[in-house]
């Protein structure tokens, strides 16, 4: 009985370690001041901190739970004006060796501090959204097979213009989703990886609209990828807003 009882208390202990490497150990949250910060951005250091600037509650959020926009349902219309300034330590160095577990971490450790500080309370659900489904189109594809991958991976772009280098198109399907809001299921049957080169004219009201001086990025797709987007609807793991405050400052 008391070799069982120090194991449970050790037990107990090695929780309570894990529990407090899971939160940030100092942390300052502030309404942002606008005026000074024309820019936002979110970034994190070698310390594994978190530094937040001039960003709506809204957006935080979805860092948080890396989840889209479309996932994140309900809650006040305050999180997407409200704008906070955050800086969150943890005292501690981060290593090199598992940059996704580093990741998956400090977004954990994010969570903590939103539930601490602005009494986020979530449920994740399942929901039918309306969705694309991206298949290839009349004349097959236009993107170009990558044999040997180089230097550059992944995604670059910036409002109208988004290229991709030998990324699948189950990446590609999501990166869509991150442009186009709403999301989007790979259904071309393509294999490997690819890079291509997408550019489309957005309008004054957001990214998808057409222009005098180009196209909307359904038909970029189509004439410039081979590639087109289909309505559907798919099921969505959502999170939902139960319940969030304005945080005080410190």
């Amino acid at each position: 009985m008391p070799r069982f009882i120090a194991f449970a208390g050790g037990f107990l202990l090695t929780l309570g370690v894990l529990c407090a490497q899971l939160q940030f150990e100092v942390a300052s949250i502030r309404p942002a001041d606008i005026e000074g910060h024309p820019t936002d951005s979110l970034y994190t250091d070698h310390s594994a901190g978190l530094h937040v600037v001039n960003f709506p509650l809204r957006a935080i959020i979805l860092y948080a739970y890396d989840i889209r926009d479309f996932q994140l349902l309900n809650g006040p219309g305050w999180i997407d004006t409200q704008r906070y300034d955050i800086t969150a330590k943890t005292g501690t160095v981060a290593g090199d060796s598992d940059e996704q577990a580093q990741d998956r971490a400090l977004r954990e450790r994010t969570r903590r501090l939103l539930t601490d500080r602005f009494g986020l309370v979530v449920h994740h659900e399942t929901r039918d959204l309306t969705a694309y489904a991206l298949t290839v189109a009349k004349g097959g594809p236009k993107v170009k097979l990558v044999t040997e991958r180089g230097t550059q991976y992944g995604f670059r772009g910036g409002r109208g213009r988004n290229q991709g280098y030998a990324v699948t198109m189950n990446m590609f399907a999501n990166e869509l989703a991150r442009v186009i809001g709403r999301p989007v299921i790979d259904k071309t049957g393509l294999a490997g990886e690819y890079d291509y080169l997408l550019e489309w004219a957005p309008d004054d009201a957001g990214t998808l609209g057409a222009s005098a001086l180009g196209v909307t990025i359904f038909t970029a797709l189509q004439e410039q990828l081979g590639l087109r987007l289909e309505s559907t609807k798919a099921p969505v793991d959502t999170v939902v807003i139960d319940r969030v405050e304005r945080a005080t400052s410190n």
